[in-house]
């Protein structure tokens, strides 16, 4: 059986200064990989090789068992890949519900009303005027609802409440029962326990670590995040 998302060799970052080097993993449907790892040892710069906002140096992605080769983001987009980034998650000159407008959804917005009441209750308000936990719950359940096959998600909880954090959980579990396949970067342990079928750790730019969920332990992910 072909994975959702495969990548081998990849390597990559910025200009000529090159970040990642030589990840390969694979993503089934129905299933979320967590990645994790301390700040800047290129969770970001996998996230963003894979949506297409930088290109690689070398190695294969493929998504669905196509070459996704040098596919700007807008076709990968096509494709079924969405993307939450960490900065720059939504419009700010746009009303919540505007944000809420773009792309091609699958689902209506409002079923998460419930979860997330501030969306409601801002629902006509310029995203500018939230706060920086609030924008990142208007972009997380932006990309939920999208008719996406693979949602990369880099650091969604950051500013985010507990509470709320919980409700993404039941999102996030959501959504792979459906069939989505998902890419979590993450430093959230207790999210990243709750959710994820499997992990990557990374150090350097290079893996450090690999588990399935129920086979990796929480003194397996501190690990990651203290070398």
């Amino acid at each position: 059986m072909t994975a959702l998302l495969e990548i081998e060799g990849l390597t990559g970052g910025y200009q000529d200064t090159n970040v990642l080097f030589e990840i390969s993993v694979k993503i089934e449907a129905g299933s979320l990989l967590g990645v994790l790892g301390r700040n800047g040892v290129g969770k970001t710069t996998l996230a963003r090789l894979v949506q297409g906002e930088i290109k690689a140096s070398q190695g294969d992605i493929r998504f669905d068992g196509q070459p996704m080769g040098n596919q700007p983001a807008h076709a990968r987009r096509h494709m079924g890949v969405g993307y939450m980034p960490q900065t720059a998650m939504v419009f700010d000159d746009l009303t919540v519900q505007e944000n809420l407008s773009l792309g091609s959804s699958g689902k209506p917005p409002d079923l998460y009303f419930d979860l997330f009441p501030r969306l409601a209750e801002r629902f006509k308000q310029p995203a500018g005027t939230m706060s920086g936990g609030e924008r990142k719950i208007l972009s997380f359940v932006r990309t939920m609802i999208e008719d996406t096959k693979l949602i990369i998600l880099d650091e969604p909880t950051e500013g985010v409440q507990p509470e709320n954090i919980n409700h993404m959980a039941d999102c996030l579990r959501e959504r792979v029962a459906e069939g989505a396949g998902v890419l979590l970067c993450e430093q959230n342990l207790n999210l990243l326990s709750d959710v994820a079928d499997w992990f990557l750790g990374l150090d350097s730019g290079r893996v450090t670590m690999t588990g399935s969920g129920n086979m990796t332990t929480r003194k397996d992910l501190n690990s990651v995040l203290s070398l």
